[in-house]
């Protein structure tokens, strides 16, 4: 650790950087020194800076980034003249020391005196905690060649500081909070090779500047609330490589680019309109394409151009937009590894030899005819909601790197080819929801296999359930509803320790359920639909027991998402984690069917309606605490509504109507706050209707078909002894 006096007045370099575990704090500095650089990055240095720095007259290197110091910059160090560099940023990086890696402490406003340091080149006090304006001072820094104030607080709108600042190289002030518009002065910076001031409120047009940017390589204007057309000298640009105006307010036509040095453009989440310029197209260098949420319309003619196009892109994503017509880009081919296409009103696609295409995004167009059989590389092959029609080709098997295939909502028909279960042992989603296949589910699944996601609902697919299921152990969702699958219950899924959603609904499932030679069967599982079959005798109260899944969710210490997964795509120099997937589900619940875009990891639900089940309603269902919807109706059920019912706490939906349920209403039901729909009608219960929280609110069609009920909202009075035997 430093001591509390710095008593080396000769020493001019002191460089302890990338000392992982060396702590302590600032020293005291006299004015009897000679300390030219300060290097203590990446150490573990903590505490405030003091103003004891002021004394450090022939200092010309300050860094002490991605350490662990606080507070503010003392205004002291306006007194450094020979300053050259500063900086106290907290870039990523990676300590081997744990709860070290806490965000730069740094706070406060950036103190005036710093434009007293007419010798300093760099500043930079990116990633930090700093707010407050940017002072005016800064003008007077006309050396300064890199400003990077990314990351931080700052609010107010940028001053217009930069008439004087003809050295500056590269100017950063993204993510932070600055507003108004983007001051004319920049303009002038005629040295400029980066300007990034994305990931703010800015707003107005674009500034035109006073002279050509002859060596601008980088603009970063997106996430902001800019507007009006693209500015013309954006595409005049001989140096520019990357161009991000994505998440603006921009309207207008793209205009036609002069130079062919770009190689990432992000025009997307705009409201550009018009074709595609066939520049783009000239664009030799051009490796990503990202003009999604847009207006844009047509398809670019692609003939006139030689068959070496862009031939070196490696993304493209045209998703969101009016494109229509047969798309035929010959692009790519051994470079290009994904293409979203996604929600346009193509209706043709001319799938390439690419060597190396990844993912391939087709969902929600007009697509006709037969599928389209991918490259074998391809990872992610997604093509739901079209109109494709005709038979799946065996082709398709030999994509054996196949991590999700999606084509569910087609017209799609034929019989699934039997490889589907095992060509790929990477595949975790398969979804052929919404089609016309018939024939039986694919009956072999590779042993080690990474499947978490199988839907084959709405087909016409028979047989029996594939015993084979019984390896796939990273399998959480099964939906087999709305078929024609004849089988008994498949008690071996019980075995599956991740299986969450199991749906059976609608087939032709029979016999009793039972009991499982498993010891702990389905403690995964929170939504289960086997609605609309023949399954009968006893509700299957082993099971119901054994769902851990819907006992004790505390969803304070859960964190809330959605099932599916991700993936990463390298788009504008970071890795963003983009959603590739998402499970979907159509439950009854709450007296109507809904289709849940996405599943909540805390929804629960459980739907044995319309089958053969009798007998009485076990206790145990009440030990389900964390259940949101319970529907038993059109089933024999007989005996008493359970008063465990009263611990179901978070029951929103209770559906027993249809059953021959007897007795009383237990008055402790009104204890179920989130209760919304209540259906009790078509049994032989009889009594007072409890009065009291949710039950004030519900109507007549809540209770009818019980003669033997009075009371609100029923016409019918209750008599003195009824009410006295409710109580």
């Amino acid at each position: 650790m430093l001591y509390k006096q710095f008593f080396l007045p000769k020493l001019q370099l002191l460089y302890l950087g990338e000392n992982y575990y060396l702590s302590g704090n600032f020293p005291r500095f006299s004015e009897n020194n000679s300390l030219v650089d300060l290097v203590l990055q990446s150490t573990n240095f903590s505490g405030e800076l003091p103003t004891s720095m002021g004394n450090l007259k022939s200092l010309q290197t300050l860094d002490s980034s991605n350490c662990q110091f606080s507070g503010s910059i003392p205004a002291s160090l306006g007194n450094l003249k020979s300053l050259q560099a500063l900086d106290l940023s907290d870039w990523l990086w990676i300590s081997p020391i744990a709860n070290s890696q806490d965000p730069c402490q740094f706070s406060g406003s950036i103190p005036a005196s710093l434009g007293n340091l007419k010798s300093l080149q760099t500043l930079d006090l990116s990633d930090c905690q700093f707010s407050g304006s940017i002072p005016a001072s800064l003008e007077n820094l006309t050396q300064i060649t890199t400003l990077n104030l990314d990351g931080n607080h700052f609010s107010g709108e940028i001053p217009n500081v930069f008439y004087n600042l003809r050295n500056l190289n590269f100017l950063y002030l993204a993510s932070n909070n600055l507003s108004g518009q983007i001051p004319p002065s920049i303009g002038n910076l005629t040295n400029l090779h980066s300007l990034d001031v994305s990931q703010n409120q800015l707003e107005g047009a674009n500034p035109s500047p006073v002279n050509e940017f002859s060596s601008l390589s980088y603009v970063g204007l997106g996430y902001n609330l800019l507007n009006g057309t693209i500015p013309s000298w954006l595409y005049t640009l001989p140096s520019l490589v990357e161009l991000d105006l994505s998440h603006n307010k921009l309207i207008g036509h793209i205009g036609e680019f002069q130079f062919d040095s770009l190689e990432m453009i992000d025009l997307s989440m705009n409201e550009l309109h018009g074709s595609i310029p066939t520049s783009i197209f000239e664009l030799v260098n051009l490796s990503s394409l990202y003009v999604f949420s847009n207006n844009l319309n047509g398809v670019p003619e692609t003939s006139v151009h030689s068959n070496s196009m862009l031939p070196n892109i490696e993304s493209i994503d045209l998703s969101n937009n009016n494109i229509s017509g047969i798309f035929s880009w010959n692009v790519g081919k051994n470079t290009l590894f994904y293409m979203n296409l996604s929600y346009n009103s193509i209706s043709g696609f001319e799938m390439l030899p690419w060597s190396i295409m990844k993912i391939l995004d087709l969902r929600s167009n007009l697509l006709q005819g037969p599928l389209p059989t991918p490259p074998n590389s391809i990872y992610f092959f997604l093509v739901s909601h079209n109109k494709l029609s005709g038979e799946i080709s065996p082709l398709i098997c030999k994509a054996s790197y196949m991590n999700i295939l999606d084509i569910s909502h087609n017209n799609l028909s034929g019989m699934l080819p039997h490889c589907l279960g095992n060509f790929s042992k990477d595949l975790f989603v398969l979804n052929v929801r919404r089609n016309q296949f018939h024939g039986t589910i694919p009956q072999t699944f590779l042993k080690g296999n990474s499947i978490r996601t199988l839907d084959f609902n709405g087909n016409q697919l028979e047989g029996l359930v594939p015993r084979s299921l019984n390896i796939c152990r990273e399998l959480e969702v099964l939906d087999l509803g709305n078929n024609k699958i004849n089988d008994m219950f498949p008690h071996y899924l019980g075995a599956l320790p991740k299986l969450q959603i199991l749906v059976l609904r609608s087939n032709h499932f029979h016999g009793h359920i039972g009991f499982s030679k498993i010891k702990s069967p389905f403690m995964s599982l929170r939504i289960i639909d086997l609605a609309h079959n023949d399954f009968e005798g006893d509700l299957p109260e082993m099971y119901l027991r054994s769902l851990k899944a819907v006992m004790n969710i505390n969803e304070g210490n859960m964190t809330r998402e959605y099932m599916g997964g991700s993936y990463y795509l390298n788009r504008v120099m970071t890795m963003r984690k983009l959603p590739y997937y998402q499970d979907s589900i159509m439950v009854t619940i709450k007296g109507s069917e809904i289709k849940f875009e996405k599943i909540l990891n805390t929804f629960t639900t459980i739907d044995l309606s319309c089958n053969k089940f009798q007998g009485q309603i076990p206790d145990c269902i009440g030990n389900l605490n964390s259940l949101r919807g319970l529907n038993l109706s059109h089933n024999y059920l007989t005996g008493h509504i359970p008063l465990s019912f009263k611990i179901l706490n978070v029951l929103e939906s209770l559906d027993l109507s249809s059953n021959k349920l007897s007795g009383r209403i237990p008055q402790e039901l009104t204890s179920l706050t989130f209760l919304e729909v209540l259906n009790l009608s078509q049994n032989h219960l009889t009594g007072f209707i409890p009065r009291g929280n949710q039950f004030e609110a519900f109507e007549n069609y809540s209770y009818y078909g019980n003669p033997g009920l009075c009371g609100f909202p029923l016409s019918k009075r209750c008599t003195v002894d009824e009410v006295l035997k409710s109580s």
